[in-house]
């Protein structure tokens, strides 16, 4: 039986949200097992702006959805972000250095077979629809986490 990880992605934080998945890109290619586990703010990642909808939702769910990131190349910094200031300034230092933007470090674990979950209980607090995320999620319920970290090597909480 190979090795397996999971990560429990709590934050919509740009910085971390690329340290993320960063670890799940690397374990991959190492043919490790990885599954990510989406919860609360850690949703605002899997956003699909072209896939947004405001229909079958309450007016709070509509607000929340205008007022939170519509992407993970729209979240904050977790320090410095400086109304946005600090993240241009990281984007930027990135690009000096060639380094891959949130987007491709997530399209590169879609590819490489990491499995997406969504918290279903997030999901309904915060009014997010499966049609507004990637393809790829399944809505899961956090039992369905716990059994997976139960079985693996590595677990992170992000």
């Amino acid at each position: 039986m190979g090795k397996k990880m999971t990560l429990l992605m709590f934050s919509g934080d740009y910085d971390k949200a690329l340290a993320a998945f960063i670890m799940a890109n690397a374990a991959r290619e190492m043919d490790v097992e990885v599954t990510m586990f989406f919860a609360f703010w850690g949703l605002c990642i899997l956003r699909s702006p072209e896939h947004m909808t405001t229909e079958n939702k309450t007016n709070f769910e509509k607000m929340f959805g205008m007022m939170t990131p519509k992407g993970p190349e729209d979240l904050p910094l977790s320090k410095m972000n400086f109304s946005g200031i600090g993240k241009q300034m990281l984007l930027e230092m990135m690009d000096d250095d060639e380094a891959p933007h949130l987007t491709a470090f997530v399209e590169g674990a879609r590819k490489k077979g990491v499995k997406f979950y969504g918290c279903k209980l997030s999901m309904e607090v915060m009014g997010l629809k499966k049609e507004e995320l990637i393809p790829e999620l399944e809505i899961e319920t956090a039992h369905t986490f716990i059994q997976e970290a139960l079985e693996s090597d590595i677990q992170l909480f992000i």
